[in-house]
């Protein structure tokens, strides 16, 4: 007899099939945080910044951060995270960190390459 305050095993195993279920959910709708680092205005960096923003629009829509980072005008940023070319981008979140070269234009490639869950 269940007096409302304890669960019996049937209802702890459902619960948990629901937590697991809301858990593998989750993870196609984690925040994705990206740092793009780029050279001023030039026109790879332009292009790089709309592919990117595309992307995202398509495949992450509402689930990302996009921070767009001037070297030029931070250079102390671009430092710390040791960028040597741009532009560059860095998934921050969610783990494992994950750096691509280039304009974004194969969207495959970037898609694989920050091994984005996408929904």
């Amino acid at each position: 007899m269940n007096n409302g305050n304890k669960k019996t095993n049937h209802e702890k195993r459902k619960a948990g099939k629901k937590q697991a279920l809301a858990h593998d959910k989750g993870n196609h709708e984690e925040k994705y945080s990206l740092r793009l680092y780029v050279t001023g205005q030039t026109p790879r960096s332009v292009r790089s910044i709309e592919n990117l923003r595309r992307l995202c629009e398509m495949h992450l829509k509402d689930r990302y951060d996009l921070e767009v980072i001037d070297i030029y005008q931070q250079p102390t940023l671009a430092k710390e995270m040791q960028i040597l070319a741009a532009p560059t981008l860095i998934k921050a979140l969610p783990l494992p960190l994950r750096r691509l070269v280039g304009d974004f234009s194969d969207q495959n490639r970037v898609v694989v390459g920050l091994d984005l869950a996408v929904a």
